[in-house]
């Protein structure tokens, strides 16, 4: 299992940063370099997946069961922690978590983990190769996630 953890605190109330990103996806995008989402899903498609075209059953809530683009919502906690699972064509299993956890000082952390479990040598070519953009996707995606967060 290969694990990616990104971090920041965000001086915004802990429901706030929730909000933030339970909203992610859909009709709203993914905040940052969307159109690369969107690629990703138009290459799924190509690949027979489900790609982008399934968005969300709710602008703003969500449950655990739901579709969000081309993921599958695994868990919710409500007000702290989604977790998605890929269902995309990745050579392995994926998912995406976003967590909300308070700190003393009315601040939120804001905590965004990727796993990826590899299928064989081809699943860790596709992490490795990946890596720079995944990188810069996600660097970007969590600093807009604190700076959409509205109390």
């Amino acid at each position: 299992m290969i694990i990616e953890q990104r971090q920041r605190v965000v001086a915004k109330s802990t429901g706030a940063v929730y909000r933030s990103f339970a909203q992610l996806g859909g009709r709203r995008g993914w905040l940052y370099l969307d159109w690369t989402w969107q690629l990703r899903g138009m290459v799924d498609r190509l690949f027979g997946g489900v790609g982008m075209r399934r968005g969300r059953r709710d602008p703003e809530e969500l449950r655990s069961g739901d579709t969000l683009d081309f993921w599958r919502v695994e868990m919710v906690d409500p007000g702290r922690l989604i977790r998605l699972r890929a269902e995309m064509k990745v050579p392995g299993r994926a998912w995406l978590e976003f967590e909300a956890r308070p700190e003393s000082d009315g601040k939120t952390l804001l905590l965004q983990t990727a796993f990826f479990e590899p299928k064989g040598l081809f699943g860790l070519l596709y992490w490795y190769a990946l890596y720079p953009i995944h990188g810069l996707i996600f660097s970007g995606l969590i600093r807009r996630i604190g700076e959409q967060a509205v109390d």
